[in-house]
């Protein structure tokens, strides 16, 4: 049989999935072709791929959802194959039939595979007919939400709702009483219905502290399936995974053999074809014990742990065995070399409940030593339309101290200014005792105390001071050690130096001993250090990184965190601190404020409600997640918004007046 693979793949995906790929056909000399929405016009892989095509507006549901367009930029672009990525149509039957009506390839399994594992209830029913095991719980399809409480009460609470379709912890709802289970049946519906368009929910019994074990497995045409080993995703937030691993610290050869047979046999009894993921929870003080939540039929997100650790391209298996081919490897093959731990980069602000973040990255900095696959570069936007993880750092070494101590001097040297990104929390979660030692279970991050912003270094604070003057909106450099100098030098006189303020993210303000001579002795040292920013050497890339931002805002990175500083006038410094005297002075606000851009999914009352202090008003979703405003005070409800309204954050969404306005009365 040829070794034949495809002349041309179209990538139906975006960011750092769809870089990824394109990187692989690149290796096998395979054409390569993107797809974009309008939001992605200037997208690192638009421009990387060989050839690009429009499929419609930044929406997904209009653009990368959008079956008819990508199956269409398929056809014109002269694709055999689509390689979907993860997320988006990657588990899409629909989009697969579509695609082999077309005379096209889905790079991905088949339609039984698809559809059966597809369904949370389905994949659950059938994988127990095949001795899998599997956790108790019901299927919540057609019944009424008291039918639903009942079922729940004998099932027994606390309770795991989740959608029966799609993946990836969306929509998912804790529930530890029957008090919870309405709102949480409200929400998981709707989040089902506009992430999968379907809003069939699954409840199962919540295994309290377990880990989340998966395991890797490949599986052609010709009747051969082979597992990769497991990967560690337990470390998880809102039921999305933050940092994963290959392999698992606690499983041993024995409990790899019993997982890596389960998965297979899941694999198999739907005659699966491709790279797929069949996922365990495994008790945590019992991890010999597991039991099945779902299969991926994709690939995942981390799976570069596992070609790190095993030396296997996965897209390269993928294409190999869409193409017809048996499987080159077999289980005795598969060999595992050191350990491999990625950590996800989001968007986000962990400080303000990690709350996604958009904005414009003002620059990039990838770290070296270890693998990085990322979304973005300097001058990339990122919007609340998509996910918000925008880079993965993966590091590999020896063994698994060796490979976290990589890792964290790795995220200390990746910059990203412009937005906030929870690149901090991530080296704070990983020097965590509990996680150095390998005790995880999926609660031990709602566990940590809140995420603080490090306090700025004297180095930033310094900077931030010294460099009002140099930088224009917008701006960026690079700088050498010069910048931990700066000791108002100048010719013929001793230095000089003045006191500026510089505000922090948090409103706490900084005073800062600076040259007084302004900005003169401070171009002479940026000369030099400009200079040395263009070097690729690892001294050079080790220097500070500033920007400027339209509001005046420094973006600081230095000594392995991130900062956002405003240096202050002293009339400025003067109004922060009448303005912080008169605030906390006043009584609580009438306005509900956005916390973050997005769109308004729900309004909870009506305009002119009386409504309680913490009644949900508005739930604002982006990125996709949710996020409930409160109202503030007991009072009269004014709304400012209406539902699938864009906002933006700190945009006014409502009033509570403690006593009924004018507006109000009238209405």
């Amino acid at each position: 049989m040829s070794d034949k693979l495809f002349d041309t793949v179209l990538v139906a995906n975006r960011g750092e999935i769809a870089r990824r790929v394109i990187r692989t056909l690149q290796d096998l000399g395979i054409r390569s072709v993107a797809v974009y929405s309008d939001a992605d016009v200037d997208a690192p892989h638009v421009r990387e791929a060989d050839v690009a095509v429009r499929i419609g507006p930044a929406a997904a549901s209009a653009s990368y959802l959008n079956i008819d367009a990508v199956v269409a930029a398929a056809v014109e672009s002269g694709a055999q194959a689509v390689h979907p990525g993860y997320g988006f149509l990657s588990e899409n039957v629909a989009f697969a039939r579509t695609c082999a009506v077309a005379g096209i390839v889905f790079i991905g399994p088949g339609e039984r595979a698809l559809d059966v594992m597809g369904d949370k209830i389905r994949s659950k029913a059938h994988v127990e007919a095949h001795s899998v095991p599997t956790v108790p719980g019901f299927s919540a399809a057609g019944m009424t939400d008291a039918s639903i409480a009942d079922a729940a009460a004998r099932t027994g609470y606390p309770l795991l709702v989740k959608p029966s379709a799609g993946g990836g912890g969306k929509g998912m709802q804790v529930v530890r009483s029957h008090d919870d289970l309405v709102d949480a049946l409200a929400t998981a519906r709707r989040i089902a219905a506009a992430s999968f368009g379907d809003d069939t929910l699954l409840l199962e019994r919540l295994i309290e502290r377990p880990r989340h074990i998966e395991v890797q497995v490949l599986a052609d045409s010709h009747g051969h399936v082979i597992h990769l080993s497991e990967r560690e995703c337990t470390l998880q937030r809102r039921h999305q995974k933050v940092i994963e691993e290959a392999p698992s610290p606690v499983v041993d050869a024995s409990i790899r053999a019993r997982l890596g047979a389960a998965a297979c046999a899941a694999a198999a009894s739907v005659d699966y074809r491709g790279a797929g993921t069949v996922e365990f929870l495994v008790a945590g003080d019992r991890p010999d014990e597991f039991f099945f939540i779902e299969m991926n039929t994709r690939l995942q997100v981390e799976h570069p742990v596992t070609e790190l650790v095993t030396g296997i391209d996965l897209v390269e298996q993928q294409l190999r065995i869409a193409a017809g081919l048996p499987l080159g490897i077999a289980q005795d093959d598969v060999r595992l070399d050191g350990h491999a731990i990625e950590a996800r980069v989001y968007a986000e602000s962990p400080a303000r409940g990690f709350l996604p973040a958009a904005g414009t990255v003002l620059a990039w900095r990838a770290a070296e030593g270890v693998r990085t696959d990322a979304a973005v570069e300097s001058g990339s936007t990122v919007s609340a339309d998509y996910d918000p993880m925008i880079a993965k750092v993966v590091a590999h070494g020896a063994d698994r101290a060796e490979t976290l101590a990589l890792l964290d001097a790795a995220l200390a040297d990746t910059v990203v200014l412009g937005i906030d990104t929870n690149i901090g929390f991530l080296r704070t979660l990983i020097a965590d005792d509990a996680v150095r030692a390998g005790d995880l279970d999926t609660g031990l991050i709602d566990r940590l105390p809140p995420y603080e912003n490090p306090a700025p270094s004297a180095t930033a604070l310094t900077i931030a001071a010294s460099g009002v003057d140099y930088f224009g909106t917008g701006s960026f450099r690079q700088a050498s050690g010069a910048w931990r100098s700066l000791n108002g030098w100048r010719i013929g006189a001793d230095p000089v130096e003045r006191m500026v303020t510089v505000l922090d993210e948090d409103g706490a303000t900084h005073a800062v001993a600076v040259p007084s001579s302004g900005t003169s002795g401070i171009r002479g040292r940026w000369g030099r250090a400009h200079a040395a920013s263009t070097d690729t050497s690892r001294d050079a890339q080790a220097g500070p990184a500033i920007a400027s931002d339209a509001e005046g805002w420094l973006w600081i990175h230095t000594d392995g965190a991130t900062h956002r500083l405003k240096p202050l006038s002293r009339r400025a410094a003067m109004d922060h601190r009448l303005a912080q005297r008169d605030a906390a002075s006043a009584a609580t606000s009438p306005e509900l404020r956005a916390p973050m851009p997005g769109a308004v999914v729900a309004l909870h009352h009506a305009d002119g409600a009386t409504v309680a202090a913490g009644d949900r008003i508005v739930t604002i979703e982006a990125m996709k997640m949710e996020h409930p405003v409160l109202a503030p005070h007991d009072g009269v409800l004014r709304l400012d918004v209406a539902v699938g309204d864009q906002v933006r954050r700190d945009q006014i969404l409502a009033h509570v007046s403690a006593e009924p306005g004018p507006e109000a009365s009238a209405s």
